[in-house]
């Protein structure tokens, strides 16, 4: 299928083929009929991705913070693969169209094939020939509504929140300042709602058509018509509301409010304007400024926009997808009038030299649709929805613990399942162009990343059919670098159909999904398998084991990660879904303490801050040697992420966030190494050559499979122990 996507680092449109979506469960598949060019939103962005290095981070400060403090936490070449991967990569555009439903996804029953709906979302209502929607981002046509009408829903939901936030009255007098798309529909739906509306605007062709729309007096802001209206329309008093729709860097709007505003007002900002607030002004007159999230509560949630969780109606009257249907309804009944607004229809395969044209301002327009070709057949209606079949490739029975040599000279072929931020930033490029190494296919359920991946790393292909993979012969080994509530299941299939596995940690959630993984090497005689717990490879900590040496005592180990926050709306948050903090990341420091200390743990012992934010885990081996791995989130940003020390024997061994090492003897320092922060190696180059080279030797998997085993089941263990209060022996321990 084509979808238009751009780069932000170079500025390229383009219309790509990129694989279809998968139909994932909760959802459904749509194809477009109409989709909707947000003329500010869509096209600030595409501004900025033509400007300078320099620019793009002058227009997002917020995105330069975050990079500094990777480069604090990760070091600057890591930091560096990372942002610039993101830059380089193209993005998808679109937030707002109509389309029909070709296929429903399992756990969906409000709609059905050949059903026509109105989608929304920057991830899902994109400019391309088919999108995955979930359930609770569309809402089904009301009888009679025009595709192309219904295109509008998305922005006509953003102007219906806003109009909420104003929480305007029947006779009230409002002010909306800016009228391009959004402002012209929040002008009709306050007209609608009994509010006289007076509209600003530089523009006399936008201000006529808002007239025109319904709104009693229009004007350019500078013009002393403007505020004569105001003060005929209000006996002098001032407006009731202001909505803010304007864009651009000037603060002339607000200070327009505060001056057309009557005592204790409401002002409400729907639009990206400049907001330094004039004090005196919104002081003297106890201004109530408001701001307008989007389409409506739900959004950012991933919870209600992903997972389809819906608020009760008795508690949030007006959601997102409640939002979107009654905007529907208004433009269904005639309430509200879209068609003036349309500037331009164009055909989605004149995508590039339309936005060119808006951008360079040969095309002046409030609302432009994208026009899609419509499909060959109609698809037949189903019954009942179900996920794909899995044909499961006929397992190997030869209790093999090593598989054959490779002849010489022929690549290992591999097979990517997610290509996220760290399979991009962190894997792929250390295989990207090695030698014996060919990277086949790279597969994922959105189809622009899969498109991103095989652009950026030479995948040969790039698809949404995870069955065809695995059903490959020809591919060696399989990555799963997918979210962490999916690891255990992809793990299980690709050993079924014979394949060597690198899965990022953590391997499992629970003891269940841990037995499913060995039941699958049980079935089918292939243990094949290496779990991302790349610290232990790393050079640093293994010439400083090297240097520590052999000991005869109990060693005692601590360790402290300093995680720190998570930003909000992280999917590592999901706990509900996604397990733990700790469990996705905690198997990696108990794997390197049972790397230093030589064995695996028989004992978990763990206490917790309230919240469970900070965990103190102390682990028990055979021998009597202890690790303690003090997990906390509430450090200082600029501290270290990890620190380690080991002691035994009279000797100690440290460890500095992988930039610095030393071992201590007596009373003097044996050894020190050190190396620049931009230099901090955490051993994925090695960790990956490692596993090419047991793939295409046939030879033993890097790491025994008792020990991921092992250390994935001390990671389990820690909740029980939290809840026993007591140490718990981990389930590969009893």
């Amino acid at each position: 299928m084509k979808q238009v996507v751009q780069n932000y680092k170079s500025g390229e449109l383009a219309v790509l083929d990129v694989p279809v979506p998968a139909c994932k469960p909760g959802g459904v598949l749509v194809r477009s009929a109409y989709s909707l060019i947000s003329t500010g939103t869509e096209l600030m962005k595409v501004s900025e991705a033509g400007m300078s290095m320099v620019g793009k981070a002058r227009s997002r400060p917020d995105q330069v913070a975050k990079v500094m403090q990777s480069v604090a936490t990760n070091g600057v070449p890591a930091t560096y693969r990372k942002v610039m991967g993101k830059l380089d990569s193209y993005t998808p555009l679109g937030y707002s169209l109509c389309g029909i439903v070709e296929q429903v996804g399992p756990g969906t029953d409000d709609v059905a094939v050949g059903d026509l709906v109105a989608c929304a979302g920057n991830e899902h209502a994109l400019h391309a020939e088919v999108n995955w929607v979930p359930k609770n981002l569309y809402a089904r046509l009301p009888d009679g509504l025009a595709p192309r009408h219904a295109a509008f829903g998305t922005v006509g939901s953003i102007a219906l929140q806003g109009v909420r936030r104003g929480e305007s009255q029947l006779g009230e007098v409002a002010l909306v300042i800016g009228l391009g798309l959004i402002g012209q529909l929040v002008a009709q739906l306050l007209t609608t709602s009994g509010v006289r509306v007076v509209g600003v605007d530089p523009d006399p062709e936008r201000c006529e058509l808002a007239a025109r729309l319904g709104a009693v007096a229009c004007g350019d802001p500078a013009a002393p018509a403007v505020e004569a209206a105001v003060a005929e329309l209000t006996g002098g008093h001032g407006v009731d509301q202001v909505y803010l729709a304007a864009g651009g860097t000037g603060n002339q709007p607000v200070e327009l409010a505060a001056r057309l505003c009557r005592d204790r007002g409401r002002v409400v900002d729907i639009g990206k304007c400049r907001l330094d607030l004039p004090w005196n002004a919104y002081y003297e007159k106890e201004l109530d400024v408001r701001f307008s999230r989007s389409y409506g509560p739900g959004r950012y949630d991933p919870e209600y926009e992903l997972e389809g969780r819906d608020y009760p109606i008795g508690y949030v009257r007006w959601t997102e997808r409640r939002n979107l249907a009654c905007f529907l309804d208004l433009v269904a009944r005639g309430r509200v009038d879209v068609e003036p607004l349309i500037s331009h229809v164009a055909d989605f395969d004149e995508a590039v030299e339309t936005y060119r044209r808006l951008k360079d301002g040969d095309l002046k327009a409030v609302a432009v649709l994208f026009r899609y070709p419509a499909p060959v057949a109609a698809p037949a209606p189903e019954a009942e929805a179900a996920p794909p079949a899995l044909t499961v490739p006929e397992p190997r029975r030869d209790g093999a613990r090593s598989a054959p040599a490779r002849s010489a000279g022929t690549p290992v072929r591999l097979a990517f399942v997610g290509a996220g931020n760290y399979a991009t930033s962190m894997l792929l490029p250390h295989l990207a162009g090695r030698d014996g190494v060919e990277l086949s296919t790279v597969v994922t359920t959105t189809a622009l990343s899969a498109a991103n991946a095989q652009r950026k790393f030479g995948f040969a292909e790039a698809t949404t059919d995870l069955d065809a993979v695995l059903g490959d012969k020809s591919i060696d080994a399989v990555f799963v670098v997918t979210r962490h509530s999916s690891h255990a299941e992809l793990t299980r299939r690709a050993l079924l159909a014979g394949k060597a596995v690198f899965v990022e940690k953590p391997l499992a959630l629970d003891e269940e999904e841990l037995a499913g993984v060995l039941a699958a090497v049980e079935e089918s005689g292939n243990d094949r398998l290496q779990v991302g717990f790349n610290r232990r490879f790393a050079p640093l900590l293994q010439e400083a084991a090297k240097r520590f040496g052999d000991r005869t005592g109990s060693a005692h180990l601590r360790y402290l990660v300093n995680a720190g926050r998570l930003t909000h709306g992280s999917w590592y948050l999901r706990e509900g879904t996604e397990g733990s903090r700790f469990a996705g990341e905690g198997g990696h420091f108990i794997d390197t303490a049972s790397r230093l200390l030589g064995a695996d743990p028989v004992s978990v012992y763990a206490v917790a801050s309230s919240g469970h934010d900070d965990l103190q885990v102390l682990l028990r081996y055979p021998d009597g040697s202890t690790a303690t791995i003090s997990y906390v989130t509430t450090g200082p940003a600029g501290f270290p992420k990890e620190t380690l020390d080991m002691v035994a024997d009279g000797r100690a061994l440290r460890l500095d966030d992988f930039v610095r090492a030393s071992v201590h003897d007596g009373s003097r320092k044996r050894w020190v190494s050190s190396r620049l922060p931009k230099a901090r190696d955490k051993g994925q180059s090695a960790e990956l050559a490692a596993f090419v080279r047991a793939v295409r030797t046939g030879g033993p998997m890097p790491v025994p499979l008792s020990s991921l085993v092992a250390t994935t089941a001390a990671t389990l263990a820690v909740p029980a122990a939290l809840a026993a209060g007591a140490p718990v022996t981990p389930a590969s321990a009893r």
